[in-house]
């Protein structure tokens, strides 16, 4: 009963499954779908997540980055306390005395305007009246001399009445606890609707001290709030400051340079439009924003133009004319100041310079802006791919909607480049291409469940009558169930053991083909895990070859370094077997393997009879490849490969060893020893053993013996014997051909083989 139970259970379980995989793959589920999932989209696109930001502003990212600002002009110069500057007038923060003799330099240099992006928050403590009070034991007479200079912060107020300054003060979440007297808000006007609700801001601000702030000729905000990533992209125009509306460091000081009366902000129903900058030294400027009177920054590089040196101002070694006319902001790019800000082109760049590039948009008009509008058309467009995607992809194809795809990502993304371009318009296109290829995906799932429902039918239809991978092949491809092939390259390689009867001799066939598993199974992981087919065993060799089914651009490399690992997968496996066999009392002798690698034109494709074919490679290469393998035991090296697998692994370790001549061809092809991969080729112990080796060859073809037994011999005494068989058969050789007079007797035609070419084999 409980089996009975369990079995109705399996059976509602799989019923249910099969259930909803054809509803997921029906028509209906296909429409109304993916139009719920384009609705679930366009929600989300108004919700608008972390990530659809983010992906949004990397896009206007690249765009700058493809073309950023492009201006040479210079209106805004940073007098940079920089790491020279601290190194000559002493850590930060100075004494005030200080940078009032650098204020009334830039005034002596006749700049236009100065911006501090440094808020001077508390009394200077290197005050002479508080440096008395912080020393209680100086003599009486001492405390009271100091309380009688002047104050630092007076002596700095004094200073701003040389040159217009704006004052910078920061926007704070928290109370300060001090009372900010003295702070000069711009006369800003409203346009339209009331700004203040739309306005990024605070409750509270850091300011100066009050002799400060009273002195200035202006106060500007120098706190601009990164993006989420941590990058500055945009930077207020104005902020809300509890209820009072306050300018950016840049417009104030542009508004206070310009001699500006009032500074208007435009604000519609969406929000914030515009900036208004009214001047009496300048015609109006008028310069777009956000809706929350953001200014989007057009960023350049870094440049060091920008930049003179504070030690350099103070010491009066600054040409006049790189300052003369010019807005001043005092910043700093020094690490330890921690203002180092990350923008859409630089991971690091000085807090000033943003307010100095921004100083640039404004000034030159080059800006960039996202329309109020950016949204709907994003959405249209949104609409418009999803659309054709779910009602046209169904009925033309995948290859033609697929080439439409690109054509229409092409135009919105082309459109959207050239608005950027010749604009400075900023349109989104991730959001259209993520939905689109969001319903894509959706799509080709849909129609993968449908396939998958076709091939299983398929399998279930034809299983009986035939074999289980022409079935597969029926499944996935029907157009390839015909004989025939291609020509295509192909590298081939041959694997066979040596001394396989004695082991055959020993064991039993159920051994044996144990035994023969367990040694074809690493080296078949070898050859595919270079991206070799394993063709066929035929007994205890293999077949592989490269490129075909797929294509391998570097076959003739994958297969040499497939034989290199086959031959290290034979030594653990002795290392193993011998362990093995020693312990059981019935040890068997190490196993070898020989392997030859060669490279041609062969014919792949289905072979066989119109009842019964396989995939498999025919041709020449295919034969020279397998003699290629028999010859590994005449010459005595363990992998042998073609002249034209060696021209493709010019880098690996070879050794030409001899030539083989092929039946039916007129001439000999060179053979050559693959010993390592560059590694190896490029030791010393190599180098000597290609040195020896070319000798060797060329007495051999000389007919030099007596000089190739030399070299033998000096190759076994230099301990480079890297080929041991090689050098015992080279011997025998140069011995069995070495002439009467080299040898002291005996006559050349006596010999065996004198009339055969050295170093040479033929192949049937």
């Amino acid at each position: 009963m409980a089996e009975r139970d369990g079995a109705g259970s399996n059976h509602l379980i799989g019923t249910v499954a099969r259930t909803f995989v054809r509803f997921f793959a029906s028509k209906t589920f296909e429409r109304f779908g993916m139009l719920g999932l384009l609705a679930l989209l366009c929600l989300a696109r108004i919700w608008d997540p972390a990530p659809l930001q983010y992906l949004r502003v990397r896009a206007f990212d690249f765009y700058q980055i493809l073309r950023p600002a492009q201006g040479t002009e210079r209106p805004a110069i940073i007098v940079d306390i920089d790491e020279d500057s601290l190194r000559a007038h002493g850590q930060w923060p100075w004494p005030r005395t200080l940078l009032a003799r650098l204020i009334e330099r830039l005034a002596s240099y006749r700049v236009a305007a100065v911006g501090l992006d440094i808020i001077f928050a508390e009394p200077d403590r290197h005050s002479p009246m508080r440096y008395a009070e912080s020393m209680p034991e100086l003599p009486a007479n001492v405390r009271e001399a100091l309380q009688g200079l002047s104050d630092n912060d007076a002596t700095l107020a004094t200073a701003f009445g040389k040159v217009p300054v704006v004052a910078g003060i920061a926007l704070l979440r928290k109370d300060p606890g001090r009372e900010n007297t003295g702070l000069k808000r711009p006369p800003i006007a409203a346009l339209g609707l009331d700004p203040r609700p739309y306005l990024v801001g605070g409750p509270h601000v850091l300011a100066n001290v009050p002799v400060l702030q009273a002195a200035a000729s202006g106060t500007g905000v120098i706190t601009y709030n990164p993006e989420f990533d941590g990058i500055v992209r945009r930077v207020p125009a104005v902020v809300n400051v509890g209820g009072q509306v306050y300018a950016s460091l840049a417009v104030e000081l542009i508004r206070v340079a310009t001699g500006g009366r009032t500074l208007v902000v435009k604000t519609g129903r969406d929000g914030v439009e515009s900036i208004v900058f009214t001047g009496v030294d300048a015609p109006n400027i008028e310069v777009p924003t956000d809706r929350r009177g953001r200014l989007w920054v057009h960023f350049s590089r870094s440049d060091p133009a920008r930049y003179v040196s504070a030690a350099d101002v103070l010491a009066g070694r600054v040409d006049p004319a790189r300052l003369e006319g010019r807005l001043a902001l005092v910043g700093t790019s020094a690490v330890g100041l921690l203002d180092i800000k990350s923008t859409p082109l630089e991971s690091q760049m000085a807090g000033v310079e943003v307010h100095a590039q921004l100083i640039e948009n404004i000034l030159f008009q080059d800006r960039i802006t996202r329309p109020y509008y950016a949204d709907a058309f994003e959405f249209a467009a949104t609409l418009v791919l999803s659309l054709l995607l779910i009602f046209v992809l169904p009925r033309v194809g995948a290859l033609r909607t697929l080439i439409s795809g690109f054509a229409l990502v092409g135009i919105l993304v082309g459109a959207s480049w050239l608005l950027y371009f010749r604009h400075g318009q900023l349109f989104d296109t991730t959001f259209p291409l993520l939905a689109s290829f969001t319903l894509f995906l959706a799509l080709t799932f849909v129609n993968y469940l449908r396939e998958e429902r076709q091939r299983q039918w398929v399998r279930g239809a034809f299983s009986r009558y035939l074999s289980p991978d022409i079935v597969e092949q029926l499944s996935d491809h029907p157009d390839r169930l015909h004989l025939g092939g291609e020509m295509r390259e192909l590298t081939l390689l041959f694997s066979d053991i040596r001394g396989f009867t004695t082991i055959s001799e020993r064991l039993n066939p159920e051994e044996l083909t144990r035994f023969l598993n367990r040694l074809f199974t690493p080296l078949t992981r070898v050859i595919m895990g270079h991206r070799g087919t394993v063709d066929k065993f035929i007994g205890d060799a293999i077949m592989a070859y490269w490129n075909a089914p797929l294509p391998v651009p570097d076959h003739a490399e994958r297969a040499c370094r497939a034989a290199l690992a086959m031959q290290e997968e034979v030594e653990k496996f002795n290392r193993i077997i011998t362990a093995e066999t020693t312990a059981s009392g019935l040890p068997l002798p190490a196993i070898k393997i020989g392997i030859g690698v060669n490279t041609g034109q062969c014919c792949v494709g289905n072979m066989g009879a119109d009842q019964r074919f396989d995939y498999s490679a025919i041709g020449d290469p295919v034969n020279v490849a397998s003699r290629l393998e028999s010859e590994t035991k005449g010459f005595g090296v363990p992998i042998i490969v073609g002249e034209s697998t060696a021209a493709g692994v010019p880098g690996m370790a070879l050794l030409e060893i001899g030539s083989i001549r092929v039946r039916g061809r007129t001439g000999e092809s060179k053979v050559f020893a693959l010993l390592g991969d560059e590694k190896l080729a490029a030791a010393a112990e190599f180098s000597e053993l290609r040195r020896l080796n070319e000798r060797y060859l060329k007495c051999a073809s000389a007919q030099e013996w007596g000089g190739a037994l030399d070299i033998v011999a000096e190759a076994r005494g230099k301990s480079v014997a890297l080929l041991e068989g090689l050098w015992n058969r080279r011997e025998a050789e140069a011995t069995s051909l070495r002439s009467p007079r080299e040898s002291g007797g005996g006559r050349a035609s006596e010999l065996p083989g004198a009339a055969a070419s050295p170093e040479s084999a033929t192949v049937q």
